[in-house]
């Protein structure tokens, strides 16, 4: 659908039974159920889909390891199933991935091999492969490069990997083929009270100014790490104000070539010197190294690294790897911002003792604010919105798990073998959109590594890009993966966007956070 005619249905004067402000992970995963559940659905996001904490994952879907030892077992249990429910849902774009931790302690693999059998049994039937305890010299096999030095041995398990971005923008469109109305570059500016009860809200398509009043029998608030802005609006209507409750964290994530572990195969430290889980995760041809995890409190759109993370990443891979990277082998380097739930009277200085569950709330005038969580668990937070929607006598009440079994835009069948998504990008990830993909003029033109010239006018017409960052960074992941690379090819990209959408592709600015994300701090 052309963007005139979004804009076009924005105008219509009518009332939704749902809008929906944040176009990430969690506000799409909201306006597929809804539309699935058959309730009208309007769906605004700021920037571009996933462009902001969605894109920038550590590429994991998981039970989450960690949250064993914290004694979260119903979190670890939640996730498990929604994992295995992502995989079957997009196979073209979330595949499970063994995981080797290497024991270089006496007490390491007792210790975290029984974690992770346990970690296997609560998975059951939707467990993905079976742990196993390794030799020094399995370990060397499965882990190329791995440091040989003081190897006492190791455990291999299994969880999965995803495209994030690309996830997301397979979410919209189905919800779009589901009815659902979806407009990204289209801030929300207020929200309508009527009576003392939340009515809908006012947004402002951002290439043209144009101004839009949606009203709506629901409002969800999933701006993410955002939730507090529109929170203080409801708030302040209301004659309150509205307490604080996302503190942000900030995880950076550095992108080295995969000559540092080669291999499909990654590789996890349980606990570093600050007491997070570090991966080396093979990833469309590169090697993503991560996460950190520091208190932020500007939420910067585009957030950069501090310097003291960057040195900790590349020191603790070292420890690991039997070459250590360096600031020079880094191509990509980005940051995302978890939405972090602040308990009353918690320490926001310390993320790490902060819930990564997440946790709906509905305001007195029935605003529904939906924060914390993670990727994996995007359908049953979906769920869980919905239902407290419900409750609030905001929607009808309709029956759930309408997502459970609905296959996302591109999934193959089951039968279709995938391309593991360690494997370089490339038309794999368009799953059955592939051949349309081929279809289109330009399907020989290579215009950078994994993209080309059809790529980009299948982005325009059908995946909501309208800039050359939306196609480098979020259609394609080029800017992920290779920043330089990003950078060379925004002119070309910017050209065919161009013709496509006949708007500003913004190619400078795409250059501008291609040299953003090879801009190493301090």
């Amino acid at each position: 659908m052309q963007r005139q005619e979004l804009l076009d249905r924005l105008a219509s004067p009518r009332t939704w039974d749902l809008a929906v402000v944040g176009g990430g992970a969690t506000g799409l995963g909201v306006a597929l159920d809804a539309a699935a559940r058959g309730f009208s659905v309007v769906l605004v996001e700021a920037g571009d889909f996933a462009c902001g904490t969605s894109s920038r994952a550590t590429k994991l879907v998981h039970g989450g390891v960690r949250y064993l030892a914290q004694g979260n077992l119903g979190l670890v249990r939640e996730a498990l199933h929604e994992r295995s429910t992502l995989l079957a849902n997009a196979p073209h774009l979330a595949q499970p991935l063994p995981f080797v931790m290497p024991a270089y302690r006496w007490w390491e693999l007792p210790f975290y091999g029984a974690g992770l059998v346990l970690y296997d049994l609560m998975a059951g039937r939707a467990g993905l492969g079976r742990t196993r305890f390794l030799g020094r010299g399995g370990v060397l096999a499965r882990l190329p490069n791995a440091r040989p030095g003081g190897l006492r041995g190791g455990v291999r398990y299994w969880d999965g990997q995803f495209d994030d971005a690309r996830l997301a923008v397979a979410l919209a469109r189905t919800a779009q083929s589901r009815g659902a109305l979806l407009v990204n570059y289209c801030p929300a500016t207020a929200l309508l009270h009527e009576g003392g009860r939340v009515a809908g809200l006012r947004c402002r398509d951002a290439e043209s100014g144009r101004e839009f009043t949606l009203r709506a029998g629901c409002v969800v608030n999933a701006a993410g790490v955002w939730v507090d802005t529109l929170r203080a609006w409801d708030g302040a209507a209301a004659g309150r104000a509205a307490t604080p409750l996302v503190a942000p964290s900030q995880g950076v994530h550095v992108v080295v070539d995969r000559e540092f572990l080669p291999g499909r195969e990654a590789l996890i430290v349980p606990r570093t010197a600050d007491g997070r889980v570090l991966f080396a995760v093979p990833w469309l041809g590169k090697l993503v190294l991560g996460t950190t995890d520091t208190p932020r409190e500007d939420l910067a759109a585009e957030p950069r690294p501090f310097p003291e993370e960057v040195d900790f990443i590349l020191r603790e891979a070292g420890n690991y790897l039997a070459r250590a990277p360096g600031r020079a082998d880094i191509r990509s380097l980005w940051v995302g911002l978890r939405p972090l739930v602040r308990p009353d009277g918690a320490d926001a200085g310390n993320t790490g003792g902060l819930s990564r569950e997440h946790t709906v709330l509905t305001s007195p005038t029935g605003l529904v604010t939906v924060t914390g969580g993670k990727w994996t668990t995007y359908r049953a937070m979906a769920e869980d919105t919905l239902d407290a929607c419900m409750a609030a006598g905001r929607l009808e009440a309709r029956p759930k798990e309408v997502t459970a079994h609905l296959r996302l835009m591109g999934a193959p069948a089951p039968s279709v073998p995938g391309v593991p998504l360690s494997e370089p990008p490339g038309l794999h990830l368009y799953g059955t959109d592939a051949a349309a993909v081929q279809a289109l003029p330009g399907a020989g033109r290579e215009l950078a590594p994994g993209l080309t010239e059809a790529m980009v006018r299948f982005a325009a017409r059908h995946e909501y890009a309208r800039t050359a960052a939306d196609v480098l960074g979020r259609r394609s992941r080029l800017l992920f993966l290779d920043a330089a690379a990003a950078g060379r090819a925004a002119p070309a990209v910017g050209g065919v966007l161009a013709d496509e959408t006949g708007c500003d592709p913004a190619v400078e600015a795409a250059q501008a956070l291609a040299q953003a994300y090879l801009t190493l701090p301090g």
